[in-house]
């Protein structure tokens, strides 16, 4: 039996969101790795285990479906689920998202039981 925590990262350009998010999953029993975007978060993906990649949309330098699309490049994290965070109840980027080869969405401001259960949910 496995007993290590999984692994999740977390990619938002919004400190405050970020400590929420780490807290929230970290208190939950899982490993958070964290990132500023798209670009800082390409770090994370040398060949360790991730176990969730949680992604913001909207921002600098990588926003999110681009990091999806580099992700989903990787040998290693071709079958990672990646769930992308969106204030929008947009269909337009959740459709882009989805085709980018993101698993699921969860819509800002969300409530951290959802965000735990949605989790559970797609963690293998």
């Amino acid at each position: 039996m496995n007993n290590m925590p999984k692994q999740i990262l977390i990619v938002d350009d919004s400190e405050s969101i970020r400590e929420v998010l780490a807290f929230s999953i970290t208190n939950a029993g899982y490993e958070v790795l964290v990132a500023c975007d798209g670009l800082d978060a390409l770090k994370y993906f040398d060949g360790r285990t991730i176990d969730l990649l949680l992604t913001d949309y909207h921002m600098p330098n990588l926003n999110g479906l681009e990091l999806i699309l580099r992700v989903r490049q990787l040998e290693a994290y071709r079958f990672m689920p990646i769930l992308v965070l969106t204030t929008e109840s947009q269909l337009k980027i959740m459709k882009e998202a989805r085709e980018g080869g993101a698993t699921g969405w969860l819509t800002k401001p969300f409530n951290t039981e959802k965000l735990l259960q949605t989790l559970r949910k797609v963690i293998r």
